[in-house]
Formats: C-alpha cells, sequence, structure tokens
C-alpha cells in the first residue's frame, strides 16, 4: 500500500486478487457490483483518488473502469463521474391467490403510554441544543462520568427538588436511557446482592415483570381492594416496585397511610422501595402528589423519566439512588448508555425554563382533552363509568361485566386500537379489577383527537 492515501474524495474498500493489478481491480468491482455491495447509483472515486488509495497507477484503475463501463456495469459521464450503473433486479413471483394479510396500524390510536408526539417542542429543543452544544466543554465530547453529564445531574436535582419534592443530591442521581433500562440495572443489582423476590402492583406492565424475570428475580404480586394496591406490607419481598403518585393502569394515588407504611416495612426489613414516578407531573385537579423517596431517601430510589413530558424516543431517564447503592448500579452501567449531547440539550432545557413551559401548555392540552373524554362518554356512552382521571394520561373506562373483550373487538372494527385493563394484570393477581378499557388520551395528536373519540364513542356498549 502506498505510505500517502488521498486526502479528498470517497473511501471505497476493495482487495484486488489474482494475476495482474488491472485485472484484479476489474474483478473485485465487477463483484461488489454484482453482489449488491455497490448499489446502482453509487457513485465511485475518481480514478486518481482510488490509485491512490491503493498504491497503485492511476492508468490503471482508468482502464479497469473503462473495462467495466463497456461491460455495462458502470457508468461514465462529464460532470457526473464513474457510477454503478442501473440494473433490473428480478422479483420473485407473486402467487395467483396471495392471501390478503391482515391491517397494519390502525388509523386511531388510543393505547396508552405515549405523549402526543406532534407536540413536541422542536424549535425550543433545537435552540437548547444550539446553546448547549456551543457552550460545552471539550472534555463533554469524552466516556465521562458514569452517572452521567454533571451539568443534567445538578438541573435535574434542583428540578426534582422544586417540583416533585425529591430529597435530591446530584452525587447521588445517574442518568439512565429511559425507566425500563434504570428498572433493569436495579434489579441486576438486587440480584447481585442475594435479593430474591420483587414485589410488584397487581396491575402493571409486563415488559417490567419479565425484565425483573431475566436479573432472577421473582415478582409477586401486591394484594388490592376498593382503595387500591394494599403496598403497607410486602410480606418476604425484598424490594418493591411502586408507581405511587399515578399508579398504571387503574390510575389512583396510594393513600397516604399506605404510603407511610411501606415505608416502615423498608426501613424495618431494611427492604427498597422503586418508586415509579409514572407521568407523576400531569395532575389536573390540585397540586401534584409528592415523591415517596422524600420520606425515606435512604430506602426509596426515585425513578423519572422525560417519556411522557417529552418523548419517548429521547431516551432519557434518572434515579435518585440511596448512597448505599450508588456504587453498585454505577458499576453496572448508568449514564455513559445515553448522548453527552442530549443530556446537555435536557440540562439547558431545565435551567433555561423551557421545560417548564412545555409541561404546563401539556398539562393544559391534556386536560382539555381528558374533559372533552368524560363530556363526550357521558352524553353518548352513559354506562361507562371513567376513573382514574385525576392525573396522567390515560382514563379507565369501567364496563359492564363480561364485555371488556367485545368491546376491544368492536374498536378494532372502527379501526381504533385501544387495549383492555386484563392486558396489564398479573397473571398471579387473585381475583380482578372488573372489565375496563385503558385509554390512553394523550396519544393521538391535535387533529386526529376528534375522530378517535368518535371512533371510541361507536364502539361501546
Amino acid at each position: 500500500m502506498a505510505e500517502h492515501r488521498a486526502t479528498s474524495g470517497i473511501d471505497l474498500h476493495l482487495e484486488p486478487a489474482g494475476p495482474g493489478l488491472r485485472r484484479g481491480l476489474t474483478d473485485a468491482l465487477r463483484e461488489a457490483v454484482r453482489t449488491g455491495r455497490l448499489a446502482p447509483g453509487t457513485r465511485l472515486p475518481s480514478s486518481r483518488s482510488l490509485a491512490a488509495d491503493l498504491g497503485i497507477a492511476r492508468n490503471t484503475v482508468a482502464d479497469a473502469y473503462a473495462d467495466l463501463v463497456a461491460e455495462g456495469w458502470l457508468t461514465a459521464r462529464q460532470g457526473s463521474g464513474t457510477r454503478v450503473a442501473p440494473r433490473e433486479v428480478p422479483r420473485p413471483p407473486t402467487p395467483a391467490a396471495a392471501p390478503r394479510r391482515a391491517p397494519g396500524r390502525l388509523s386511531h390510536d388510543l393505547v396508552p403510554g405515549t405523549p402526543d408526539l406532534s407536540s413536541f417542542p422542536r424549535a425550543e429543543w433545537l435552540r437548547a441544543t444550539r446553546r448547549a452544544l456551543a457552550s460545552a466543554p471539550h472534555d463533554a465530547l469524552g466516556y465521562g462520568d458514569p452517572r452521567g453529564r454533571p451539568e443534567l445531574r445538578a438541573a435535574l436535582a434542583d428540578y426534582l427538588a422544586r417540583v416533585r419534592g425529591v430529597r435530591a443530591d446530584a452525587e447521588r442521581i445517574v442518568v439512565c436511557s429511559g425507566f425500563a433500562h434504570g428498572l433493569q440495572l436495579l434489579c441486576e443489582v438486587l440480584r447481585a446482592r442475594g435479593a430474591r423476590t420483587l414485589a410488584v402492583e397487581p396491575y402493571g406492565l409486563d415488559v417490567h415483570w419479565d425484565l425483573a424475570a431475566r436479573a432472577g428475580l421473582t415478582t409477586t404480586p401486591l394484594p388490592f381492594d376498593a382503595l387500591g394496591t394494599r403496598a403497607q406490607d410486602p410480606g418476604d419481598a425484598d424490594a418493591v416496585l411502586l408507581s405511587p403518585a399515578h399508579q398504571f393502569p387503574l390510575g389512583g394515588a396510594l393513600r397516604p397511610e399506605r404510603r407511610a407504611a411501606v415505608v416502615d416495612w423498608a426501613r424495618r426489613t431494611g427492604g427498597l422501595i422503586l418508586e415509579d414516578d409514572y407521568d407523576g407531573e400531569f395532575r389536573y385537579d390540585r397540586q401534584a402528589v409528592g415523591a415517596l423517596q422524600n420520606l425515606d431517601p435512604d430506602h426509596v430510589v426515585h425513578l423519572g423519566t422525560a417519556s411522557k413530558s417529552l418523548a419517548p424516543g429521547l431516551r432519557l431517564g434518572w434515579m435518585v439512588l440511596p448512597p448505599s447503592l450508588l456504587p453498585d448500579v454505577v458499576a453496572h452501567g448508568g449514564g455513559r448508555s445515553v448522548s453527552a449531547l442530549e443530556q446537555l440539550t435536557l440540562a439547558e432545557f431545565l435551567t433555561s425554563g423551557a421545560y417548564d413551559r412545555h409541561v404546563r401548555a401539556a398539562r393544559l392540552r391534556y386536560r382539555r382533552r381528558r374533559d372533552s373524554l368524560a363530556g363526550a362518554l357521558a352524553d353518548r356512552a352513559p354506562d361507562v363509568r371513567v376513573t382514574g382521571i385525576a392525573a396522567g394520561l390515560h382514563a379507565v373506562l369501567r364496563l359492564p361485566p363480561g364485555t371488556e373483550q367485545s368491546v376491544v373487538r368492536a374498536a378494532t372494527w372502527q379501526n381504533l386500537a385501544v387495549h383492555g385493563l386484563s392486558r396489564y394484570r398479573h397473571p398471579a393477581t387473585g381475583g380482578t379489577a372488573g372489565d375496563a378499557l385503558v385509554v390512553g388520551y394523550a396519544t393521538p395528536p391535535d387533529h386526529a383527537w376528534s375522530g378517535t373519540l368518535e371512533a371510541l364513542c361507536r364502539a361501546l356498549p
């Protein structure tokens, strides 16, 4: 190979082989085109650039190009350079009576768990990205602290203390790529410490139970009653996973006496509480319920994300950890799994006040959605009772006994995606919370909301 490669042009990996450089290069180029490694229309390096990269004479490359142009593998036009020639790709014959495929995404979407992605503050986020990148120190682009960027951890400590009542120290915050990633790290640490059982709410997300199982933990559901999850005595569990501010999917807040009791259990037994602050910033009828972590920062891990307030695709989450847990969680990973630029942007978004403004605007928009949902159901489906709407981004629609599956099927006929409550029931839960739909009213974009609501009303009994 030549000691000096070309400093301009494009890169192309070739390994000429066989007798003679010209033939070897021609064969290598032909094979790259024939196998599809070089797609039709791909522009090849100039003969001068490729010759310098391969350490051969320019005329050898020019001759190889000319041979392949003559064979129809390449095209050469003045001003356009040398490119891979277009060619027809044979398609397999289509069966005469191909079966009809089931439809893909339905037109209307009320599946919970996603905010209105069309309302993502693109312009404000872009401005924050520019400011963050312009002011970032050079070391921000290095490997950095495994807990995450100090700018974001400091911004989160201030925000969580002010808005969620979390007793947050930036040194005890670990950035992660969303709630599931944080839960995975915590379950792995718990299992490494000898834990065997994680108590969970009787209704929740199977993806969280699966994460615990893959880490080697058994999940056991807590009992529940008309007042919600009976979390006050997790029994022999080593840890308990709760969403106390707004339970998903049932929608209630953990009652004060039960909050105090489960914290007493953790102190008494040395157990750990994993607090999922699921859409805790969205409360409509009064001030948001404060974080459970405030009662005992040494026995409660507070987990939050930007998935509901901004967008899940950002993959930004955080954990506020007890000091005793911090070294082991950091050793298992953390902030290095998240882009430093995204972390710096969120830090700028928080400290500039843009995050507060966005959340307040979103809260007003989602409250209007909730009110229009409740109003439409009162008029058109008076037998359906709406619960769990004091907070969050979803509602529970209580159905007549035995009708949940038929209503879900009717929704499909209306081209509407919606989940029944039974979908979220832990397999080992004794008893049921009844028939219901879990409606994510934040999911549709504004322009689709009225059509989606109409489809829902048509599907209800």
